[in-house]
Parts: C-alpha cells; structure tokens; sequence
C-alpha cells in the first residue's frame, strides 16, 4: 500500500513539473512573432471545418426536399468537394442525389460511392 501511494505521489509531482514547465514555455512562445501564424492556421481551420459542415448540411437538405431518403447515406463535403458514401435503396435514388448535389451553390465536384443496398439489410 505505501508503495502504491509512493508511485500515486511521484506521479502528481511529475504531473505539476511538467505542467508549470509547459506553461511557461507556453507563455514564452506566445510573446514571439512566431507563434502568431500557428494561431492564425488553426483558426483558419476552425472556419474550413465550418465551412465544410455548413455546406454538407446544405447539401443534405436538398436532398432531402428533392424526395431523397437520406438513411444510410453520408455527405461529407471538403473545401467544395462533396463526397456521397453509404447506401440507398435503389439507381434512381443515387442518381437523384448525385443530381442534387451537383445543384447546390458552393458545390464544386461530387464523387459518387453510393451503393444500392440489398433487401433485407
């Protein structure tokens, strides 16, 4: 048991040091030019992975007011390009979505990876 709390001990100890050494380089590296384009980037990312989500939810709603069922099918959109993966009922609904999805403002491709699900599935 004291062995136990020993190690527990040791461990909250390396815990804090490394945490308060974290911390000051942390705040060192903040006040240099340098770090300034890394907090841009990640903002930046922030905002693409927005964009991303706001176009594949657009997406999504198309097809679903153009008679699309969206059950079994993903739309994952990345800068533009939209990708449909997972399955649908029959050709007709995949072809009505791929059109769909080519008609929505801020669509730039659409790569199709649907497939016709099996009865019973």
């Amino acid at each position: 048991m004291k062995t136990i709390n020993a190690l527990r001990l040791a461990a909250v100890a390396s815990a804090i040091a490394f945490s308060v050494n974290a911390w000051s380089q942390t705040s060192d590296a903040a006040s240099t030019p340098s770090a300034t384009p890394s907090a841009s980037a990640g903002s930046s990312k922030s905002s693409a992975r927005k964009a991303n989500h706001a176009l594949s939810r657009k997406v999504s709603q198309a097809m679903q007011k153009g008679g699309v069922d969206l059950n079994g099918i993903d739309v994952i959109a990345k800068n533009g390009a939209i990708t449909l993966a997972g399955h649908a009922a029959d050709a007709e609904q995949i072809d009505k979505a791929v059109s769909i999805a080519k008609g929505v403002s801020g669509v730039t491709s659409v790569k199709n990876v649907l497939t016709i699900q099996e009865g019973g599935q």
